[in-house]
């Protein structure tokens, strides 16, 4: 009887994991580690993606987790035309009393018997001194500090695709793609939300905003009172009826849902916030209300740009250049989706399907020289 129910364990273990490449899980006793690498697809190239930090209540929890993140970079990779695939790693443990320098060592010594399949840093969770540590047993990490190579500050690059974005959708809904002269409601201004609000305010744009931090919503006040513009701050639970042109989500994911989509009012969503929609399907009654919604890991892409951009050496200049094209991309996937009749997530993935499909017949073909695609750190 055990026999028989360890080995339908083990198959439905197999079934899980039969869209990916390869799951390592990672067990270090000395220090606590318990973690998964999931790699998704290396069609691109090397595997990339963030590791997250979190006190899963099962191993079943994580590893869902990680399978779900892993296959998301691969079309974030593939939509940011960057040469790597999609992989992700979770570390289970809570961020707040699990950390340890050894701990982050030990999994950098994981990370490191890959060989260059997966390039990994911070996520949720872990921070970019926590891979400090891991950097001493790896060279296969990247999003580090400044003071150790890294390219530094992410929301830079993260905040300008997101300004790309809202030109592109305002260009799309309007026809001129200038942002002054609407309203936007912005949750969350954090990094990337802050500097987003700061460009608007610029520009001559009025902005709703909320946040949980009192500080942040007194300096953007101030921000407009800077530019003579109008600054309206509201309770979290408002920002979703606001009378503005653009919702901007820069916070938490899954806040485009039952309950939030009747209140909207907007024209369109664009934000930077990861997995907005509480699940794909329910882009349909955004579409029944006439609101135009951009894929968040098209408008966010500017981060990922950047980590992976740091692999090649560090120029700030090459990785805005590169976030521009984030304007293109995503008024290319509105086109799309008008002309097809599908949606903007449709639209999206259907685009990314086809760099792979693409790339699969390019990257088979034999060469013996490295490719300057992959001239890469090691």
């Amino acid at each position: 009887m055990q026999v028989e129910k360890a080995k339908l364990q083990q198959e439905d273990i197999f079934k899980k994991i039969a869209s990916h490449e390869q799951v390592m899980f990672c067990n270090d006793p000395a220090t606590g580690l318990q973690a998964i690498i999931a790699i998704h697809d290396t069609t691109l190239g090397p595997a990339l993606g963030g590791t997250r930090m979190y006190p899963y209540e099962s191993v079943e929890a994580a590893l869902e987790d990680v399978l779900r993140l892993s296959e998301g970079m691969t079309y974030k990779c593939a939509a940011a035309d960057i040469d790597f695939g999609g992989g992700k790693a979770v570390i289970i443990g809570d961020p707040e009393t699990d950390k340890s320098p050894a701990l982050f060592r030990a999994f950098g010594q994981f990370v490191d018997s890959l060989n260059g399949r997966f390039y990994t840093g911070t996520d949720m969770g872990t921070t970019m001194d926590d891979f400090v540590h891991a950097l001493k047993e790896t060279n296969f990490i990247n999003g580090i500090p400044e003071a150790y190579g890294g390219g530094g500050d992410s929301s830079i690059p993260t905040s300008q695709g997101v300004i790309y974005a809202l030109e592109a959708t305002n260009y799309f809904l309007f026809g001129d793609k200038s942002l002054g002269g609407r309203k936007y409601a912005i949750q969350g201004l954090g990094k990337v939300g802050f500097k987003v609000a700061e460009h608007l305010l610029k520009v001559g744009a009025d902005l709703y905003v909320t946040d949980i931090h009192e500080d942040v919503l007194t300096k953007i006040q101030e921000k407009g009172n800077e530019f003579n513009r109008t600054v309206t701050v509201v309770p979290s639970e408002d920002i979703y009826s606001v009378d503005a042109d653009i919702f901007v989500p820069c916070a938490m994911g899954g806040i485009i849902n039952e309950q939030t989509i009747p209140q909207l009012q907007v024209r369109a969503i664009v934000g930077s916030a990861n997995n907005q929609l509480i699940q794909s399907d329910i882009v349909e009654e955004l579409i029944e209300k006439g609101i135009l919604y951009a894929p968040d890991y098209i408008v966010n892409a500017g981060g990922l740009i950047q980590v992976s951009d740091e692999l090649y050496g560090i120029n700030k200049e090459r990785v805005l250049l590169k976030t521009k094209a984030i304007y293109d991309s995503l008024l290319d996937i509105y086109n799309q989706a008008e002309q097809q009749q599908i949606s903007t997530v449709e639209a999206a993935d259907q685009k990314c399907q086809i760099v792979l499909h693409e790339q699969k017949n390019r990257n088979s073909f034999f060469s013996r020289t490295l490719r300057p695609k992959w001239n890469i750190q090691k």
